[in-house]
């Protein structure tokens, strides 16, 4: 299958040259390279949160391929989708999957299910491309969306990337895409988002899941970046930063209801 961008001219500018200009705006030229197993980074319109994203992505050597792990917004598909065949495509670039590494993934994983119908319309891992596009036009992909999932659940499904990664002979950075508080006050969310990226900074995902759900905090991709901190933990994973962080408020200046946004990586 080829799928063609559902928010192209949406949640980013949908001509190449726009789109290459936009993204070019929030890349950090001179960052230092650092080599990362993992990231964290947001999904909202690119002038919201495209700063952020812009930080991440500058602030990495990049891979052969990014698993990209998002959030499943449509409640389209199954609980766990992959698409493992076929192309992606947005203005500034067409991605093709990593069909090598998405057997692998569907032989050790018996959570994930192989399935288009979740990535349609899905916009939680198309906004990571244009970003990737900007550095790469060879790198491969391997999309999964996350509808539901025990912290069980996510522990295995995270080892079992991890294993298929130790598979391949190249690099394979996994990319958990998510925003963080959404339309709460600019200090509340702050709040508790610090408590969710603390645990994701302690490379503790059964503490992400617990705080999210006890705290009540309104991450959408929550499981996604739970079962990234699982991989990466079974990968070797060490340390990891916060590049960036920010709202919604710093950009409309409404800081009454806004959207959280962080960007961290893991090595």
């Amino acid at each position: 299958m080829h799928r063609k961008p559902a928010v192209a001219g949406q949640f980013y500018y949908g001509t190449a040259s726009r789109l290459k200009s936009q993204v070019g705006q929030y890349i950090i030229e001179d960052a230092a390279k650092e080599k990362v197993i993992g990231l964290i980074s947001p999904h909202a319109g690119l002038m919201y949160s495209g700063h952020v994203a812009g930080a991440v992505y500058s602030s990495i050597q990049f891979p052969k391929t990014f698993i990209l792990i998002g959030p499943n917004h449509t409640g389209l598909g199954a609980n766990v989708s992959m698409m493992a065949s076929g192309q992606w495509e947005i203005p500034t670039g067409t991605f093709s999957i990593d069909e090598d590494l998405s057997k692998k993934i569907l032989q050790k994983v018996a959570y994930v299910s192989e399935d288009m119908q979740a990535h349609i319309f899905e916009h939680s891992l198309e906004v990571q491309l244009p970003f990737i596009a900007y550095f790469s036009e060879t790198v491969k992909i391997v999309p999964i969306t996350v509808m539901q999932a025990s912290l069980e659940e996510c522990r295995k499904i995270g080892e079992g990337i991890a294993d298929a990664v130790k598979e391949v002979d190249y690099d394979v950075v996994i990319t958990a895409s998510s925003d963080m508080s959404h339309y709460e006050p600019d200090d509340v969310a702050r709040r508790l988002d610090s408590l969710a990226i603390n645990e994701a900074l302690n490379l503790n995902p059964e503490g992400l899941y617990n705080i999210v759900h006890k705290e009540r905090i309104s991450m959408c991709g929550f499981l996604p970046a739970t079962i990234m901190l699982y991989a990466a933990k079974a990968l070797g994973a060490k340390e990891a930063r916060l590049v960036k962080y920010a709202t919604s408020g710093d950009v409309s200046g409404d800081y009454e209801q806004v959207v959280g946004y962080a960007g961290v990586i893991v090595k």
